[in-house]
């Protein structure tokens, strides 16, 4: 069959179409960034839009050195370099050299100003965040029931903690009637009294992400009584519902991992409290046995029996003290006894008899000391050291030395 080309010499033919047209090799085109990736390898796909077509673009790794600012969904830019063919696919598409900002798309303007207002309203003030509950039992999910970010959430949380339940609400996440359908979502499960919410969808541009921009949508995140986590888009789609929820995750993987607790990591951790109760409590229990055996020994020391044995001890000991020292003192008057009945034996008048000395007397029996108290005819008695001697004075006669001592004591008495 005659003029029957491969789809290779086509799409080669059409590739040297545009190498041959002078227009598209230098060319600038203005239009809205969407859907804009950053490549790991370090080259950036995005779409330029404006309002009745798109046009895919690329710029690689190497032309990147004089782009002075990050690519952003709604950026309006214009970017300067060639449209081509990628043979492999047949598409054709803009490779850019140079990118400069030109002001913002309409969504764009449309996103900050609401964000504006909302953020002047207070509704995404830090005081009205909810905490997200550390172990839920029940999540909530807002999002489509055919994407990526139902399964994403419902692997993570069998992974995590296959006890808890979760209720999916199917909304529309994409369209005009995804703003609507995501109010009743949120408002329904709000109804049920669930732990924690998720709401979001998977990535994409900045049309397909718009619903969670949408006033409404941020009114009945703020007005729900349950704790609300975003998860909309990749990482770096940020929309209003993450300004407005109680808290944002990068992805709805990672909200379903703030939302559910890992059961393993818990058992683990009650286990690891186990052990250390365990060990506190054998800590306690052996202090407790240590200051019980010195209770129970103050005891024993206090015991009223052992108090009575000392008692006993003590007064044994203080009755042998006791003796002791009635015996030294015993030991010592017998020695003063015996010398004061040594002198007193010295002064003995029966011991002076016993030497040829008598014991006179008078009639009465009193002493006799003078031979004045004695006058003549008067009796008289005498004792000696074997018998008394009964007499009657004859005469008595007063020695001169006696008389002179006598008329001395008279004179020292009369001084007085």
């Amino acid at each position: 069959m005659a003029g029957v080309y491969s789809v290779s010499q086509v799409n080669s033919y059409i590739k040297n179409m545009f190498t041959q047209d002078y227009l598209l090799n230098r060319i600038s085109v203005k239009g809205e960034i969407s859907n804009c990736k950053y490549h790991s390898s370090g080259h950036i796909y995005f779409t330029l839009k404006d309002k009745s077509g798109t046009l895919s673009a690329v710029m690689f790794a190497s032309q990147r050195k004089g782009l002075t600012f990050t690519l952003q969904e709604g950026q309006q830019v214009v970017v300067s370099g060639s449209v081509d063919v990628y043979e492999r696919d047949g598409k054709y598409q803009l490779y850019a050299r140079e990118i400069k900002r030109d002001g913002n798309g309409d969504l764009f303007e449309r996103y900050q100003k609401l964000r504006d207002e909302l953020e002047e309203m207070g509704m995404f003030a830090p005081e009205y965040k909810q905490p997200i509950p550390k172990y839920a039992k029940t999540v909530g999910i807002v999002t489509a029931s055919t994407g990526a970010a139902i399964r994403d959430i419902m692997n993570i949380s069998a992974r995590r903690n296959p006890y808890v339940q979760l209720v999916l609400y199917p909304a529309l996440v994409q369209g005009e009637q995804a703003k609507y359908s995501i109010v009743q979502g949120i408002k329904t499960l709000d109804k049920m009294g669930l732990d924690v919410m998720i709401v979001g969808r998977g990535g994409g541009s900045i049309e397909d992400l718009w619903a969670f921009n949408e006033e409404m949508v941020a009114r009945a995140i703020f007005e729900c009584h349950t704790p609300v986590i975003s998860a909309v888009g990749h990482e770096t789609d940020v929309t209003i519902a993450d300004y407005v929820a109680d808290m944002r995750a990068p992805t709805p993987s990672a909200a379903a991992e703030l939302a559910v607790f890992d059961y393993r990591q818990f058992e683990g951790q009650v286990a690891m409290y186990h052990q250390a109760l365990l060990r506190s409590m054998e800590r306690k229990m052996e202090r407790r046995r240590y200051w019980l055996e010195q209770y129970r020994l103050k005891l024993k020391m206090y015991h009223p029996e052992r108090q009575l044995r000392d008692r006993r001890q003590r007064l044994v000991e203080l009755e042998d003290r006791m003796k002791t020292i009635m015996e030294r003192n015993m030991m010592q008057e017998r020695h003063r006894l015996a010398i004061l009945s040594g002198r007193l034996h010295g002064l003995s008048p029966l011991q002076k008899i016993g030497k040829g000395f008598g014991f006179v007397t008078d009639g009465d029996g009193r002493r006799v000391e003078s031979v004045e108290t004695l006058h003549a005819g008067d009796m008289m008695e005498v004792r000696l050291a074997d018998g008394k001697v009964r007499s009657q004075v004859v005469e008595t006669e007063a020695l001169a030395v006696a008389a002179d001592n006598a008329e001395e004591s008279g004179k020292a008495g009369g001084r007085k």
